[in-house]
């Protein structure tokens, strides 16, 4: 029987998701807490790898047991879960799925939020990067619309990764003001690791006028990480939305 978990984290203390050698991660806080409660050796597959420090408010999991769990029974797990956890991991619910469902290669589309602020935030400073100017918001769109352009985005991806291809494809990039804070959302069917941070880090060199629209499409089409601007802090990142077509 193949189950997804739908649960949200906290990052800052878990180097990532994916289980790492002498390091927290929160694929291995879970793999234990699942393991001592169905009683056998659980592995679980996470919808994607988030890096140290970064948060997820909706992220997908899947794992195998031969044990047949009811819908009460799966209740019970997650009230169980959540009750073995630490405050900084949430497990929404826990449900059966069809074999072929994988919680990574079943997403068609991921979500990131960063956040920015020019001014302090005394309760949000955990969560959100810090600039000391001001950033032209309609300046930084133009930008993000020049994505749309383009699906070779090697120019922000860390550099010596394994992936197999450095394309993806943008479905929605946008900069908007919530309350205080300048957030920006991107959409893809796939990322690259660091990419959001890189992206993100580049389009604020746009808004402090440091990049003119011309120079941010250059960065794009040198496929030079070298190029592009520096990769935020991990504190302020989120993965805000997973998408499965016709699954969930």
């Amino acid at each position: 029987m193949r189950y997804f978990i739908h649960l949200a984290y906290n990052g800052t203390t878990y180097h990532g998701w994916q289980i790492q050698p002498n390091a927290s991660s929160v694929q291995e806080t879970l793999e234990n807490a699942f393991s001592l409660l169905l009683g056998e050796a659980i592995g679980i597959v996470g919808c994607g790898r988030t890096d140290t420090g970064v948060h997820a408010s909706d992220f997908y999991a899947h794992f195998e047991t031969e044990q047949e769990l009811s819908d009460t029974e799966l209740t019970q797990l997650t009230f169980k879960v959540n009750s073995f956890l630490s405050e900084d991991i949430r497990i929404y619910r826990i449900f059966v799925v069809n074999d072929d469902v994988h919680a990574r290669f079943s997403a068609t589309a991921r979500t990131y939020q960063y956040h920015v602020s020019n001014v302090k935030q005394p309760f949000g400073k955990d969560f959100c990067h810090r600039v000391f100017y001001k950033p032209d918001i309609e300046l930084m769109n133009q930008a993000a619309n020049i994505l749309f352009e383009y699906t070779d985005f090697t120019s922000f991806s860390k550099l010596h990764t394994q992936t197999a291809t450095n394309n993806c494809t943008i479905l929605y990039a946008r900069w908007d003001m919530v309350g205080e804070e300048y957030v920006f959302t991107i959409s893809a069917n796939r990322f690259l690791r660091n990419m959001v941070r890189a992206i993100t880090g580049t389009l604020l060199e746009v808004g402090r006028r440091k990049l003119s629209l011309d120079d941010f499409r250059k960065v794009i089409e040198s496929k030079n990480r070298c190029n592009a601007g520096t990769s935020l802090p991990a504190k302020a990142l989120f993965l805000t939305k997973v998408e499965y077509e016709g699954v969930l």
